[in-house]
């Protein structure tokens, strides 16, 4: 019997697909409709209680390490929520070290030919993460920015996360993925 691969956007149902950071896990639950499984799907989120998974050690945790991805992805990360504002320079920077962290695993849980995904807000002052700046420290490249939509993801949900508001959406101004190679990889399809 042949499978047939099943493709929603960049993700397709035969990729090994490790989600970083899921909330309240519509995104894993999307793909896996989309799929008609979630079997090649492994979905993170944080605890209230404590980490589940830290995106900073992920590629340590017992049940990731032995594992290689061909996707990696991280939609709107965040640092958490503080008493500060979202454009100052302590949280900014809070952001920064966070997806830096993720990266820093991806690069050592990707498959050969795998990428690492970070959807995120290009708007003021979410511009300010340098998300492309901070690739180039860990060792990956990228090779490709396309807009993002929550429309090509049906049943997908963003949420705030945090406080009175927590299950409400946030706004979705600019938004695109960014996809990331290892950088010896990058060189031979540029």
């Amino acid at each position: 019997m042949e499978i047939v691969e099943k493709w929603i956007t960049h993700y397709c149902s035969s990729h090994r697909i490790l989600l970083v950071g899921e909330g309240d896990f519509s995104f894993a639950a999307c793909l896996g409709r989309a799929f008609g499984s979630a079997v090649n799907m492994v979905a993170t989120s944080l605890d209230s209680r404590g980490p589940v998974n830290d995106g900073d050690t992920m590629s340590q945790h017992a049940l990731l390490k032995m594992d290689l991805f061909d996707r990696i992805v991280f939609n709107f990360p965040h640092a958490g929520f503080f008493s500060c504002r979202e454009d100052g320079a302590f949280l900014i920077e809070l952001h920064k070290k966070v997806v830096k962290g993720v990266l820093r695993n991806a690069h050592e849980m990707l498959a050969e030919n795998g990428e690492a995904h970070i959807t995120h807000k290009t708007a003021h002052p979410f511009s300010k993460w340098e998300i492309k700046e901070i690739v180039n420290e860990v060792g990956l490249g990228l090779f490709k920015k396309v807009p993002f939509s929550i429309w090509d993801y049906p049943g997908c949900k963003n949420k705030r996360g945090d406080g009175k508001r927590s299950n409400d959406s946030f706004p979705f101004a600019e938004c695109s993925t960014f996809k990331f190679k290892k950088r010896p990889l990058l060189a031979l399809i540029t």
